[in-house]
């Protein structure tokens, strides 16, 4: 879970980086509006592209832990099993 809480501060951190870039851009921008808006919307457009692959390798992490845990959930109950029916067997005789 420390994972995606580390993701939440990513993700929060690039919001708040590109909030106060396009105000920052905005006050000190030397060209036209319609330039300043252009580079703006270019500008997010990016970020949305940055925040849509993180989120996506974030998804595959999630994703590959999910199938570790499985993985070791079947293992664990296999073995379990088998010590199981191996006492059963111990105690018929």
């Amino acid at each position: 879970m420390e994972n995606s809480n580390n993701t939440g501060k990513i993700i929060g951190a690039l919001v708040i980086g590109a909030v106060v870039g396009a105000a920052l851009g905005i006050l000190f921008a030397p060209d036209k509006g319609s330039k300043t808006r252009s580079k703006l919307v270019g500008g997010a457009k990016d970020l949305a592209e940055d925040l849509k692959q993180k989120i996506q390798d974030e998804i595959s992490a999630l994703r590959s832990k999910a199938e570790e845990l499985e993985e070791m959930t079947e293992d664990k109950i296999a073995d379990i099993t088998k010590n199981l029916k191996h006492k059963v067997d111990g105690h018929k005789h």
